[in-house]
């Protein structure tokens, strides 16, 4: 268990009112939490302090070798007050795969989940109130050796910072254009594409920009070898509603193993609806949605939690999805999976955790 000391800030800073429009990741708490890591030590002064600048070397490897991951999860404000966390235990143990496969020194889980209610706990005024706006958790760790060499670092640095965050539909859910990208790749298996890393979000901005360009808000992700098989969109996971079952990539190594991923699976099989994890190869998406097989795509992640697809672009093939909402499976994951997070419905999985 962390033995955490406490730093209040001096002058705390005014919070969003309810009803102001809130946006992603530019408002911050009034406190972020901090512990160091020291080879030969171990992680050691866990502290809750001001949130406030850092100061770091220039030959930080962090900047140098990209030596870093990082996490993302939500605090929600349930109707009687309280606050709760969704599966951090999925975040932490995830954070710990993309660790090890970044030779970071893993954190022990109970640890990681502990600085994640202490914060939350400790700034717990700042999580807002107003329907569908929620608290944004961004835990990371980085590399802060001074040392101009390839080679792990011997020191780094945990934090975990807070952002009241808005609505991500505040106009109602509203299906998303993606254009399926064949000219650049993400990742590959035995590489980083499993891990939560900020190198594989730098890799895929070059097709985010070209997908923009091209009218599209989201970029779908073939794998890197063969060029053939789907694997995820930018930040979200993919799934296809084919002639009645559920599909969606299987984890290759190449694929986040998203949170919300897994609690769609789990709901939908709960639900007596098959899902099936596989290969799916983007010729046979065609021929499906072509022979009229193709009835709801949808992604899922932390921020839109169920993402409905309204169009998907192939080369010259353009596939449009429905009939232009939001199809009855996406709407029905996303009223259960978020009545689930804002505690405005029983938890039978017991995938909520009260701060």
């Amino acid at each position: 268990m962390l033995d955490i000391r406490y730093e209040q800030a001096a002058a705390p800073a005014q919070k969003p009112q309810k009803g102001q429009p809130l946006g992603f990741g530019h408002i911050f708490t009034d406190h972020m939490f901090m512990m160091n890591y020291t080879q030969g030590q171990g992680w050691h002064d866990a502290r809750i302090v001001p949130f406030q600048r850092i100061s770091l070397s220039p030959a930080a490897m962090v900047f140098h070798y990209g030596q870093e991951m990082f996490e993302g999860m939500k605090a929600y404000r349930t109707p009687d007050g309280r606050a709760l966390l969704f599966r951090p235990e999925m975040n932490a143990r995830r954070a710990n795969e993309s660790n090890r496969r970044l030779c970071i020194p893993e954190l022990p889980e109970e640890d990681f989940i502990q600085a994640v209610r202490e914060i939350v706990r400790h700034d717990a005024a700042w999580i807002p109130e107003d329907p569908g706006t929620s608290l944004y958790i961004r835990p990371f760790i980085i590399a802060t050796d001074e040392f101009l060499g390839v080679a792990p670092s011997k020191t780094y640095l945990f934090m975990i910072i807070l952002s009241p965050s808005g609505a991500y539909y505040p106009g109602g859910m509203a299906p998303v254009g993606i254009w399926i990208e064949d000219d650049y790749v993400r990742a590959v298996r035995g590489g980083v594409g499993f891990a939560k890393t900020g190198g594989n979000y730098a890799a895929s901005l070059i097709g985010q920009v070209k997908a923009h360009d091209e009218g599209y808000s989201q970029v779908l992700w073939l794998d890197g070898v063969e060029r053939r098989y789907v694997e995820e969109v930018g930040a979200m996971n993919i799934f296809f509603k084919i002639n009645g079952r559920v599909l969606t990539p299987e984890l290759n190594g190449s694929i986040l193993p998203g949170v919300t991923r897994d609690s769609v699976i789990q709901l939908c099989r709960s639900w007596g609806i098959e899902v099936e994890e596989r290969r799916i190869a983007v010729d046979k998406l065609i021929e499906d949605y072509n022979n009229g097989r193709v009835e709801e795509i949808f992604g899922t992640g932390t921020a839109a939690v169920i993402s409905p697809v309204g169009k998907l672009r192939y080369q010259d093939d353009v596939m449009v999805i429905g009939d232009g909402t939001t199809g009855p499976l996406s709407q029905r994951l996303y009223d259960a999976l978020t009545d689930i997070q804002w505690g405005r419905a029983p938890d039978p999985l017991g995938w909520t955790m009260s701060v």
